[in-house]
């Protein structure tokens, strides 16, 4: 008898290949394409967040936890990776500066093991209410042992120790940089690669339909406690990037502000996608950081933009590109463009009656001492006259008037887009 075998070999996913090979790429270049000093620092910036906000993730989009207290992970992390860098600097320890954020990871990933195996019993609601509760419970402590925490100056290091490793010495920002990119790009692919195993499909499972996943035979409870974990992990990496960075950390890097932040854009970037984290985090460092120094009501502004998320696009910016990316494969994406631009102007004037009046009313209440007058955008505004009050609600009720006809105008060409894109399908399936 005679046998054959039969070899079958899986295509390569080309499409796959191009974006890793761009998101390297633009690690790569990003410092060359920016060289400020406040561009590499919002780059170091965005390199971190991306870790964090993919960490988060695992939790939020991929396992259905939502956590009120990722901080925690992230910032114990940052405070045992300067442990350790002040114990190399002193020479107790010897423990190359590149591996210090692998410190911060262990460090997460031990601290998700302890509090885990409490906040993983339960799922939903009281899964929420038990890490907002851990949150808070750490931020106390956070002040109440300043021999581990610092107090409320925190504990300072220098990251430059040691003998340099072929010319790096890690003390331009620059240097940091490459290094924050690297653990960027290899944390980022092991975190998708997380996605195929057959834990993380088995954490999409739990999140969609745990009494099922349970009636075939699986543990919930250890499914979310192995993801809770793993999240800590990378968590514990971005908090020790973190300490490298900024060479202080403060009570701060635990506090609910900052877990909240972590949740706030995950969800605007989109976490039902794994790219969404991605955009978020370069969305909360342009946040963070330009819009702070731009306007004192940045938070105000961040709010009203959530709740905008919320009603009008509540998959994140990552749903609004996929969409788009389908419609524009069917070559019907120009039927929508006088319908965007309909929308984004009618938007810009309603937003920009709102900020004139949130601006004039900060101006009152925190610049009364400098007078009535105020400047916005080269414009002279009276803040105690009722023209620009007035002018400002005028553009506001048009804008948003507008708005509305446009967007409704939108919804109908959006789904008669829809019903032609289906009837394509059937049709090339019928070829």
């Amino acid at each position: 008898m005679s046998s054959s075998k039969d070899y079958s070999f899986k295509p390569y996913n080309l499409g796959r290949w191009v974006v890793w090979s761009l998101y390297a790429l633009a690690l790569l270049l990003a410092p060359v394409l920016w060289t400020s000093s406040l561009a590499m620092t919002m780059l170091c910036q965005i390199g971190i967040g991306i870790i964090v906000c993919l960490s988060y993730n695992i939790l939020l989009g991929q396992g259905g936890m939502l956590s009120f207290g990722h901080a925690v992970y992230s910032g114990l992390g940052s405070f045992l990776a300067i442990h350790t860098l002040n114990k190399v600097a002193e020479g107790a320890w010897h423990v190359p500066v590149s591996l210090i954020p692998l410190v911060g990871g262990l460090g997460g990933l031990g601290i998700a093991a302890l509090l885990g195996s409490i906040t993983t019993k339960k799922s939903g609601n009281t899964f929420a209410m038990i890490t907002l509760g851990i949150g808070e419970l750490v931020w106390s402590m956070s002040l109440m042992l300043p021999e581990f925490f610092g107090g409320e100056g925190g504990i300072s290091t220098n990251r430059v120790v040691g003998e340099p490793f072929m010319g790096i010495t890690f003390g331009p920002q620059k240097q940091i940089y490459y290094l924050i990119a690297v653990y960027c790009f290899i944390c980022t692919a092991l975190m998708f690669a997380f996605t195929r195993t057959p834990l993380g499909r088995m954490l999409n499972a739990v999140r969609d339909n745990p009494e099922r996943v349970q009636f075939i035979g699986y543990n919930t409870q250890r499914v979310r406690y192995l993801g809770f974990m793993i999240a800590g992990f990378f968590a514990g990496i971005a908090g020790g990037l973190y300490t490298l960075n900024f060479e202080i950390v403060t009570s701060e890097v635990v506090s609910a502000y900052r877990s909240g932040a972590y949740l706030l854009f995950t969800f605007l970037g989109g976490s039902l996608f794994f790219f969404g984290p991605i955009i978020g985090a370069v969305l909360m460092v342009i946040a963070s950081v330009l819009l702070a120094e731009m306007t004192k009501a940045w938070l105000l502004y961040l709010g009203l933009i959530f709740l905008f998320m919320v009603m009008y696009a509540p998959g994140g910016v990552a749903s609004l590109l996929m969409l788009n990316m389908r419609v524009a494969a069917f070559g019907m994406l120009r039927r929508l463009w006088t319908a965007y631009l309909g929308m984004a102007g009618t938007l810009i004037v309603a937003l920009a009656g709102v900020a004139v009046m949130v601006e004039m009313l900060y101006h009152i209440k925190l610049n009364e001492a400098l007078g009535p007058e105020m400047t916005l955008m080269g414009v002279a505004l009276d803040t105690r006259g009722a023209d620009a009050w007035v002018g400002a609600v005028m553009l506001w009720l048009t804008g948003s008037a507008l708005f509305e006809l446009a967007r409704r105008q939108f919804s109908v060409q959006w789904e008669q887009i829809q019903e032609d894109i289906e009837r394509e399908i059937v049709r090339r399936e019928s070829l």
